[in-house]
């Protein structure tokens, strides 16, 4: 018989020890790792939870990098709006400062610091974060505005402030009698008329004091509007005549015109002639002559100026040019939207067009209107007005006049209005099938002009970045959790930056020669800055930007905060199911190394053994 070696590796207590190598060895590299294993087998049955929490947490950390840039740009922005509230301080308080001195330049001191503040601010509204310019909306490769140069001076090809300025200057008539018109000298009664246009001086009121039998005054009334003054005989000393006018930029002048006995008469009157009542109404006709000019070169040369520069910034307004009704006549407020001659729309519309305002709809129907969003192809050009100021949400009407019409945007966002009937929307005066804010110039000939149209071919666009229309915030848009977005874009042409931009712009560009005849317009220019630059009820403001930034920061801030909860939470839910316990590892691995030590002595103990220990001896 024979007697089969054994085979250790094979055998129970070989098999033993090997387990027991295996087992220490993954414990060896799960107590090195930190994890229980080196694949997604070994992990258990919970690992799905685990990928699936990796997953999170990389949303998580590509959220935060996200919100740490918007972080940058914001905190970047709210500094640059932080050194134009002070611009804007500093520039009021200058234009406050009396007496307005002019130097050799034709400014004060204050508007040539205005100027250099203007290339400040040029140059804070181009502020790039990385490569972002982040006043220029969703235009972020776009500088957010031209230099100072091109917008005050302009460039070959394109008009800037100044000229646009003096052309509003000249349309104004601000340097005669602000085109009015003043009956010849020595006759009775004295009228005083506006010319028709939309420019110039504007009558709002006479009146006489005290009562003078021999003194009537009448007006304003008529088309155009004017006032009477009627003497029938010399007025007392001390008598007066004041008449208001209305300016260009909304604001009112007074003149008072006193009877004296005195000859020449004091400052702001009139001389009596006992001998002549004709040389009396002369003096009168006269003095009107001269006070009215006197305005013109003074408050009405400042206002011009303050309209200009609304005309130039100001881009929310779309003129439709030289629109005709049916019967080749001018269209009003009464043409028809659609139908047959005389008064309605060359081009007319039809049930189904549709206008669309800054992304609002209004829809043409053929019956009863109903709401804001509807109008009846049988209503007329003043109700398409009225419903288009109201999608809009302007104050500001929009206007029809000489065949001419004037959308009036909002000032807080771009004003876009397009349409689906292009050829009915070109019969309005909008030629390509829409109506988009441009800056306005005068048509000439400057000193007889009835009317603005669009600049946006001839003239500087002070503002490069998107034009698109909603809010500046609305430009820039980024997902900080996986159901929360910030806005956080900022615009170079919002209201409250542009008025100060623009404010800041006149004061900079309007000089007048020491002793000239404007000289005196330097003081009301700055009352006109100072007020403007001050904040308004209902108009944005700077602190009103930041206050959005801040509430974009606290969403952010408050999102970090909840993220940071999910992430604790996950990396512990990744840590159970992946991690380790090293105590509970190293008490596994004495144990084993125990086990192990007792299997290599029983082998040493076994492989002394020999078949004839076992046999009987003889």
């Amino acid at each position: 018989m024979s007697i089969s070696s054994i085979n250790y590796s094979s055998s129970l207590l070989g098999l033993s020890v090997q387990n027991i190598n295996n087992q220490l060895s993954n414990l060896s590299t799960q107590l090195s790792s930190g994890v229980k294993s080196t694949n997604y087998a070994g992990m258990g049955t919970n690992e799905g939870f685990a990928v699936a929490a990796r997953s999170q947490l990389a949303n998580i950390a590509s959220f935060s990098d996200t919100m740490t840039g918007v972080t940058t740009i914001i905190n970047a922005a709210n500094a640059a709006l932080q050194s134009l509230s002070t611009t804007v301080g500093q520039v009021q308080s200058e234009a406050a400062a009396t007496p307005q001195n002019l130097t050799s330049s034709g400014q004060t001191i204050g508007q040539q610091n205005a100027l250099a503040q203007l290339s400040a601010i040029v140059g804070v509204m181009n502020t790039q974060v990385g490569s972002r310019y982040i006043f220029s909306g969703s235009a972020i490769n776009t500088p957010a505005m031209a230099s100072a140069d091109d917008i005050l001076n302009g460039t070959p090809t394109q008009a800037g402030l100044k000229q646009v300025i003096a052309e509003r200057q000249q349309a104004d008539g601000a340097n005669a009698l602000g085109r009015l018109v003043i009956s010849p000298s020595g006759t009775m009664p004295i009228q005083i008329s506006e010319d028709g246009s939309p420019f110039g001086l504007k009558l709002a009121g006479v009146s006489a004091s005290p009562p003078n039998p021999n003194t009537t005054v009448t007006g304003p009334s008529g088309s155009p509007p004017s006032i009477s003054i009627n003497m029938t005989a010399n007025p007392n000393p001390g008598d007066q005549i004041s008449l208001t006018f209305k300016l260009p930029d909304g604001t009112s002048e007074n003149i008072q015109l006193t009877a004296s006995s005195l000859s020449p008469p004091p400052a702001n009157g009139f001389s009596i002639d006992s001998t002549s009542s004709a040389n009396t109404f002369a003096n009168l006709n006269a003095a009107l002559n001269s006070s009215i000019g006197k305005l013109a070169n003074t408050s009405l040369f400042a206002a011009s100026a303050v309209v200009a520069g609304d005309e130039f910034f100001n881009t929310t307004t779309a003129i439709g040019n030289a629109a005709q009704n049916q019967a080749s006549a001018p269209i009003t407020g009464l043409t028809a939207l659609s139908g047959t001659a005389p008064d309605s729309l060359t081009t007319g519309f039809a049930a189904g067009d549709t206008i669309t305002v800054n992304g609002q709809t209004l829809k043409f129907v053929s019956g009863t209107a109903n709401g804001n969003n509807e109008i009846s192809i049988s209503d007329n050009v003043q109700t398409l007005l009225s419903k288009i100021q109201t999608l809009e949400g302007t104050t500001t009407p929009s206007t029809v006049s000489g065949g001419v019409i004037t959308l009036n945007g909002n000032g807080a966002s771009k004003l876009l209005v397009t349409s689906s009937n292009q050829a009915a929307f070109a019969a309005l005066g909008f030629s390509g099938g829409s109506a988009t804010a441009t800056p306005l110039r005068i048509v000439p000939p400057l000193s007889s002009a009835t009317t603005l149209t669009s600049g946006a071919a001839n003239t500087v666009a002070w503002y490069t970045g998107n034009s698109e229309p909603g809010s500046a915030r609305s430009s820039a848009i980024v997902r900080i959790d996986s159901a929360q977005t910030v806005q956080f874009g900022a615009q170079a042409d919002e209201e409250a930056i542009r008025q100060a931009v623009q404010n800041i712009a006149v004061y900079a560009a309007v000089s007048t020669p020491p002793g000239g005849p404007n000289a005196g317009a330097i003081a009301p220019l700055s009352l006109r800055i100072g007020a403007n630059l001050t904040p308004q009820t209902g108009k944005q403001t700077i602190s009103d930007i930041q206050t959005e930034f801040a509430t974009a920061q606290t969403t952010m801030k408050d999102a970090q905060a909840r993220q940071s909860q999910a992430k604790t939470a996950l990396q512990n839910l990744i840590s159970d199911t992946e991690g380790i316990s090293q105590n509970e590892v190293a008490a596994k691995i004495l144990a084993l190394q125990t086990s192990l030590q007792a299997s290599y002595q029983t082998t040493a103990m076994l492989s002394q053994l020999s078949l004839v220990k076992f046999l009987p001896t003889a």
